[in-house]
């Protein structure tokens, strides 16, 4: 009897008519069967391999952080899942198993027959059955014979297999992207991967990677110059052969990256790689804190590996189980009058060939992953050093990083190590700093920094330059430049070019860490002058201002540590042979000795105080040279009294101290050469009579005190130039004024005078006359003899008209005189006309 499934319609037989007896019509139950069949065939069809991208697809930049064994295990997973595609198809598509009754059923069919017991007759029987005239099946029972032996019979490894494989494949898939998939690591990834295509991209990476590595642009032309005079000599042949033999690294160094390719970066490309600087510092600082990647890449492939050892186990002891013929008991007798079957599983052999094939392509896998796990847990995968870049490079400062960047990193030098080396260009300060240079460059012009120059109150031409990432190499073109002042610029190089700058001497310093090349400290050395410094801690002060062997003023403004013993900084000055002005603006407690070790040629001394009291003057008796010297905020209770051994002393200020008497004042008489005292801002409450034998006095200030009364005697130091009483109580100026005929400058502004003495306008010298905030009600009009007067101050007081032998006053203009606009309208109008013409 020949079976077929969909190209014929087998005859049915009907049990209670004989065999001959037949109905060739299909079944309601064949029609609905063969449909099925067809709509699975279609739908089979229909399944491709592209259905399953998802479990493996990431965004194509990621393959960066592919390194080969992930490729590679990626490619297997491909073909292991069409394995498992192809068995699922064919399962669906072809007929599971076919089962036919065994002869046992024989002796039930001789046992119905009594008239044919001999053996002919059961030969002949057994012909017929195996002619098909009578089996007792319709098409219904064979398929539901078919169905009841593929689940009870069949082993369950032949009915699943295609199953299984499509089932480890896809964990297989997950577990290989599952760290890009991980919220915890796909945005560090995410954000790692963009900022190292910018950085691989960015123009600043291949300008850093042939300028910053160490040669110096001098260098580069004269090697350029020599190669291109080879060229000339060296035969084609010849040329050839060394283009072939030269090396890769020296080609990009030497040749590729000239230096107006290397220059062309613009403003725009140099802002973007500042960004990228800053991009990468953050990002550097948040994935250095953990390592969530390497801790999901480790586990991913534990997963695995004991996903392959699992398969590996279970496939090869149950590979066996899929065989050709599967016998069949059912207990369907009643039903069919069979119970054992015969049954071919007839996708059995193919089965059995994809599973071998399959063990081979899993245990590959397994030995890819058992590698990753030797290279995961038999390498430091958590700290990755660029010695090999800095080497290559020449650019030194590159950091080791560890954790999570490191990690990366290692992964992407699988991938490509010249990506690592790309981006170690954005993790060195040198690279920073040297693209820092070139955005300055751009942006502070030689031109725009000329139109910053001013002239300095001691007549130089001076620039200055606030807030700044550091020093323009365009400075170095403004040859004209006397004095260069710095405010709040850190890490900032003095470079050689510096040297170009022949007129530099002065070099202001607030709060500004310079650091000099080798030629720039010499330079320096022969031609600065002055030097103002501005510190927080004495640690910043720079160590190269003790050599300055040329400096003859020096400025130090900031904190030092109150132990004299410790102010180590202080102890360098005596190395500077020509100083002759030093000023300490600081919270000293006494001298340091050093000052007074470079007493021998300093002629200018000026302590500035927080308030701290100075104590200890004793040694400034050894500086015989001082010719100025000024104690502010020193909290000194007395004139110190070494101080009078200074017979060179011309000017002493001793401004913002706690002095109520001066009585100390007679031994100033010995100081034949003083000619200005300053007690202005203390205490004093009166001056002492003998102020009469300070003689050579030319200039006084005792503003801003609580004197009462001047005495008589003040005015016998007829030398006097300026004379400045403001802000005291003085209600009286006595009328020996008129002694001093050399005063040009004489203030009582702040004070509760009602009158003035006519004499005072016999100082004819006159020029400058403060009377402002005072009681006074009238001004005489012998202010006409102060013919010189160019600036008189009169508000503040209770005058109801002025003058008008004012415009006796030649040199007084309206500029000049300080007082009501009501007030100055009382002035006759040719007067007012005549102070209005300048």
């Amino acid at each position: 009897m020949r079976f077929g499934r969909w190209n014929w319609r087998p005859r049915l037989i009907d049990p209670l008519s004989g065999p001959n007896e037949t109905q060739t019509c299909p079944t309601p139950n064949d029609i609905q069967h063969d449909t099925a069949a067809h709509c699975i065939h279609q739908r089979g069809a229909m399944i491709p391999v592209t259905e399953f991208r998802q479990f493996s697809e990431q965004q194509p930049a990621f393959r960066v952080l592919k390194p080969w064994w992930d490729v590679f295990t990626d490619y297997l997973s491909v073909v292991m899942l069409m394995i498992g595609v192809f068995g699922c198809t064919l399962q669906v598509m072809q007929d599971k198993i076919i089962c036919l009754p065994q002869r046992t059923a024989a002796s039930n069919q001789t046992a119905a027959l009594p008239n044919r017991t001999e053996p002919e007759d059961v030969s002949l029987l057994a012909y017929q059955e195996m002619t098909g005239l009578k089996t007792d099946l319709d098409l219904q029972q064979y398929s539901f014979i078919n169905q009841m032996c593929y689940e009870k019979a069949l082993h369950w490894y032949a009915k699943y297999f295609p199953y299984l494989v499509l089932i480890h494949t896809v964990i297989f898939m997950v577990c290989s992207n599952f760290w890009f998939k991980f919220p915890g690591s796909s945005s560090k990834i995410e954000h790692f991967i963009s900022i190292l295509g910018k950085c691989f991209d960015s123009p600043w990476t291949t300008r850093a990677l042939s300028e910053v590595s160490g040669e110096n642009p001098e260098e580069k032309d004269h090697q350029k110059l020599s190669a291109s005079r080879c060229s000339i000599s060296v035969a084609p042949e010849e040329k050839v052969t060394l283009e072939k033999t030269q090396s890769l690294r020296s080609i990009p160094e030497k040749i590729v990256v000239d230096k107006p390719t290397a220059s062309a970066m613009d403003k725009k490309e140099g802002e973007q790689a500042k960004a990228l600087f800053e991009k990468v510092k953050k990002f550097r600082l948040h994935v250095e804190e953990g390592d969530i990647l390497y801790i999901m890449y480790v586990r991913q492939t534990v997963v695995k590996v004991f996903k392959f050892l699992l398969i590996l186990a279970y496939n090869s002891i149950l590979v066996s189980e899929v065989q050709i013929t599967v016998k069949c008991h059912v207990d369907i007798q009643d039903m069919t009058g069979y119970e054992d079957f015969s049954c071919n599983h007839t996708m059995a052999h193919l089965f059995s060939k994809l599973s071998y094939c399959y063990l081979c392509f899993v245990a590959v896998y397994g030995l890819t992953s058992l590698y990753t796990s030797y290279w995961l847990f038999y390498r430091s995968l958590k700290e990755y050093s660029f010695e090999y870049v800095r080497q290559e490079t020449g650019i030194d400062d590159i950091p080791d990083v560890k954790n999570d960047f490191a990690f990366m990193l290692h992964m992407i030098d699988q991938y490509d190590p010249l990506y690592s080396k790309r981006f170690a260009v954005f993790l060195s300060e040198v690279s920073e700093n040297k693209l820092k240079q070139l955005n300055l460059n751009h942006e502070w012009t030689a031109e725009k920094l000329r139109q910053r120059l001013v002239t300095n109150a001691h007549n130089r031409l001076e620039l200055q330059l606030f807030m700044l990432s550091g020093l323009p190499d365009t400075i170095f073109e403004v040859t004209e430049l006397q004095s260069l002042k710095l405010e709040i610029l850190y890490n900032v190089t003095m470079p050689a070019s510096v040297s170009k700058l022949e007129d530099l001497q002065e070099l202001s310093l607030y709060q500004c860490c310079l650091k000099l090349h080798t030629t720039a400290t010499s330079f320096l050395k022969e031609n600065l002058k002055v030097l103002r410094v501005k510190f927080d801690d004495s640690r910043e002060l720079p160590g190269w201002l003790y050599g300055l062997r040329s400096l003859e003023e020096l400025y130090l403004t900031g904190s030092l540590s109150s132990d004299v013993s410790k102010n180590v900084v202080l102890e360098s000055l005596r190395e500077l042979k020509c100083l002759k002005a030093l000023t300490l603006k600081s919270n000293l407690a006494k001298i340091p000795q050093s000052i007074v070790d470079v007493s021998s040629h300093l002629l200018r001394l000026y302590l500035y105080n927080d308030g701290t009291r100075l104590v200890m003057l004793n040694n400034l008796k050894k500086m015989v040279n001082l010719t100025e010297l000024e104690l502010v905020r020193c909290d000194l209770e007395r004139i110190p009294h070494a101080i009078f051994s200074l017979s060179n002393l011309q000017g002493l200020d001793l401004k913002e101290n706690n002095l109520r008497s001066v009585e100390e004042i007679v031994s100033f008489q010995h100081l034949r050469k003083l000619t200005c005292l300053k007690l202005w801002y203390n205490s004093i409450t009166y001056i002492p009579e003998h102020i009469k034998k300070l003689g050579s006095l030319e200039r006084l200030y005792f503003s801003h005190n609580k004197i009462e009364v001047l005495p008589s005697h003040l005015f016998l130091c007829n030398k006097l130039r300026c004379l400045d009483l403001s802000n005291n109580d003085i209600r009286f100026i006595p009328p020996e004024i008129g002694v001093l005929q050399s005063l040009l400058y004489f203030s009582v502004n702040c004070n509760k005078i009602e009158n003035l003495p006519d004499e005072l306008f016999f100082c004819k010298k006159l020029k400058t006359l403060k009377l402002g905030n005072n009681a006074l009600s009238l001004l005489s009009p012998k202010v006409a003899y102060l013919a010189l007067l160019a600036h008189l101050e009169l508000k503040g007081n209770h005058f109801e008209a002025l003058p008008a032998e004012l415009g006796g006053c030649r040199a007084l203009k309206r500029s000049g005189l300080q007082v009501e606009d009501t007030l100055f309208e009382t002035l006759p109008s040719e007067v007012r006309a005549q102070m209005k013409t300048e």
